[in-house]
């Protein structure tokens, strides 16, 4: 099956590294990374590696897309963005040794109506070509939530499956257009249903009952404490072990990642959560996603130990 990844709001992240951030001082880095990111780019980067040939789609600047463009040929990943006038936006990620980081986005490029109807138009043309839909990140100016509640409903009646990996008033918007999978954190979960969430049990029920209201996977990060999925098979938790993180950018996109992976080789969900955990470990030990080292990835799956819940006992 093939795979398109949507980004609408992609961003060159520089990503900072040093020992301790202090506000209103200068601060000496030890090092720094400027690299093509988005969230669907992440996805597309890491689903490459995993042996699948994604197709990433979204809006770019045309003024500095080379990075973009050298990073779509390096990983056989096929350029289908829109380009627009201007810059792509620089997110600046300060990662503190501690494993503290503090984010810097700006808004990105302004979406006009006429260049929506140019993707509109660019998926509908790629509409053959793609099973499955992943959107992945937040929207830029100019692009209302409305709007991507539309784009993820036309596609999931026309028989795709779409995974939405968004926060906020994205995320809100986009699971009014009922996505095969979601992705929420723990904090993202906790604002959906609108109430705390203090065990394990009271995390189901808050799932289920997203999945009641349409949503077939439902799978919550929450950082050290690993990751549940709930699917209408069962539920699935992955504790995973402690690392040294360097930088959690590209986590939560490795974790999709691993899951979109899963899905569509037909894995079942005990192999997929724990390759996708596996994924997303990876991530937080390194600067930037991807497979750097097999053996290690390897290991990290060894290490993560996966419990089937059963209905009513949570532990």
């Amino acid at each position: 099956m093939s795979i398109l990844t949507l980004t609408l709001n992609p961003a060159l992240d520089l990503t900072v590294t040093l020992d301790k951030l202090s506000a209103g001082a200068v601060n000496l880095a030890r090092s720094g990374h400027l690299g093509a990111a988005g969230k669907g780019i992440n996805v597309a980067r890491v689903l490459a590696d995993l042996g699948h040939k994604p197709r990433a789609c979204g809006f770019l600047g045309q003024n500095n897309d080379a990075s973009f463009r050298a990073l779509f040929e390096q990983y056989d990943i096929e350029d289908e963005f829109v380009r627009l006038a201007g810059d792509t936006r620089v997110n600046v990620k300060v990662s503190e040794a501690d494993g503290r980081v503090t984010d810097i986005n700006l808004p990105g490029l302004r979406v006009e109506k006429n260049d929506w109807n140019r993707l509109l138009a660019r998926l509908e043309s790629l509409g053959r070509h793609f099973d499955t839909l992943v959107v992945a990140g937040s929207l830029p100016p100019g692009v209302s939530p409305g709007q991507l509640e539309g784009l993820i409903d036309m596609w999931r009646e026309r028989g795709k499956l779409v995974l939405l990996d968004a926060s906020g008033e994205t995320l809100r918007a986009g699971i009014k257009g009922f996505p095969a999978l979601i992705k929420p954190n723990i904090d993202e979960l906790i604002e959906l249903v609108g109430r705390p969430i203090r065990d394990e049990a009271e995390l189901a029920a808050s799932a289920r009952e997203l999945q009641q209201q349409g949503i077939q996977h439902v799978v919550v990060s929450n950082g050290a404490e690993g990751v549940h999925w709930f699917s209408p098979r069962g539920a699935w938790r992955a504790r995973v072990p402690r690392v040294k993180v360097i930088s959690t950018v590209g986590a939560g996109d490795s974790l999709v990642a691993g899951l979109c992976a899963g899905l569509l080789e037909g894995r079942d969900e005990a192999f997929t959560l724990r390759r996708a955990a596996a994924l997303s470990i990876m991530a937080v030990t390194q600067v930037g996603v991807g497979i750097d080292d097999q053996q290690q990835l390897n290991a990290y799956q060894d290490a993560i130990e996966i419990t089937q819940l059963q209905p009513g006992k949570v532990q």
